[in-house]
């Protein structure tokens, strides 16, 4: 006769009510060309890992990018702050004070967002990457920012100020940078002379490896950032480019539903790579050619490439990054409107971007923030 083991039911019951629920933690980077929501990959990637779930907020192209690489994970759609370059560069800083109305009132909608889905229970954690009306009291929240002053010119105090005050009323700032002031990848943009808040550097953030392949394009160029410049930068170099005798690709920086092929004379376009296959794309390339993006350079350092920037026109963080690389004999870059195939020539005669000395970024550490009550 078989015994029949016994089981105790009102434990096995209590088990399971009183098991621990994951903590759901809240990414929600800026949708601003793609370099906010790249830079969140790795970020999002070390939460799953660490047993925490994970809830996308974005919009645009970096929500959708976002779902296509974390397809399994639930996401909402965030307000559009809706923030366009002009055709001219000089008048930037004018269209985005112009825009500040608009930008207070988007933050005031992500407010009432987020304090719904706390106050349901649905989040317990918040990172924003410098989307700023991300945040709640009642729950730990992280501000990711590269841009600790903001450069605007003559309005550089006022702008470096009112971001820093946004800045204090988050738990936590994370830089996506090292602390040492000399090498480092963002220069005064990331560190204060004096410190007037808790601020964390997280060392250098990417989603991408560095792998030793074989060379099969001979120049990349990666596209990003908002319209109407991305455009304007794609026109002038497919038609730079295109009677060059060397293998060039183009990925387009527009995410899309699905990917696309296409030829333009000797050039190979693409609107989109997902991240393992820009990954290889970039590392299976001689050089780079793209915008100076604090991301793009991030990634580029990971992969230790040779590169060539092109600033977007009228963003002084972009002009900064770039004048600052040049300067340290690291990268050449030039001005949109002065670039030649001619002066890719320089870039044999510069260091190129390598990977700074530092250690892994301690995710267990960064995490303990989400621990507490």
């Amino acid at each position: 006769m078989v015994k029949l083991r016994k089981y105790n039911t009102a434990a096995i019951i209590a088990t399971f009510v009183f098991m621990p629920k994951k903590k759901t933690i809240l990414v929600a980077p800026l949708h601003w060309g793609l370099g906010h929501a790249t830079r969140c990959i790795p970020i999002i990637k070390a939460l799953l890992d660490h047993d925490f779930e994970v809830l996308l907020a974005s919009d645009g192209s970096a929500l959708l990018l976002l779902q296509k690489e974390f397809p399994q994970l639930e996401s909402i759609e965030l307000p559009s702050y809706n923030i366009e370059y002009p055709k001219k560069g000089s008048h930037f800083k004018w269209k985005i004070l112009m825009k500040l109305p608009q930008i207070k009132k988007t933050m005031d909608a992500e407010k009432s967002i987020i304090k719904q889905l706390v106050k349901a229970g649905k989040i317990q954690g918040i990172i924003s990457d410098n989307r700023f009306g991300v945040r709640n009291k009642a729950i730990p929240s992280v501000f990711i920012t590269h841009q600790l002053n903001v450069l605007t010119g003559s309005t550089t105090i006022a702008t470096s100020k009112i971001h820093q005050n946004i800045i204090k009323k988050f738990d936590a700032c994370w830089v996506p940078d090292v602390q040492d002031s000399i090498l480092n990848l963002s220069g005064k943009l990331g560190h204060l002379k004096r410190e007037e808040f808790p601020i964390i550097y997280i060392d250098v953030l990417s989603r991408m490896k560095k792998k030793v392949v074989p060379k099969t394009t001979d120049i990349l160029v990666l596209l990003s950032g908002p319209e109407p410049q991305r455009t304007i930068l794609e026109e002038i170099l497919k038609d730079s480019l295109k009677n060059i005798e060397k293998s060039i690709l183009i990925v387009r920086g527009k995410v899309e539903k699905e990917q696309i092929w296409e030829d333009y004379e000797t050039i190979k376009m693409v609107n989109f790579m997902a991240s393992e296959e820009l990954e290889n794309a970039i590392n299976a390339s001689e050089i780079v050619i793209s915008r100076s993006g604090y991301t793009t350079i991030m990634d580029l350092t990971v992969l230790e490439k040779k590169a060539f920037f092109i600033p977007t026109p009228g963003q002084y963080e972009q002009e900064y990054l770039a004048k600052r690389l040049k300067d340290l004999g690291i990268v050449p870059s030039c001005k949109q409107k002065k670039f030649k195939p001619e002066k890719l020539n320089k870039i044999s005669l510069y260091k190129g971007l390598k990977s700074l000395s530092h250690p892994a970024t301690n995710f267990s550490e960064l995490f303990t923030l989400f621990e507490r009550k």
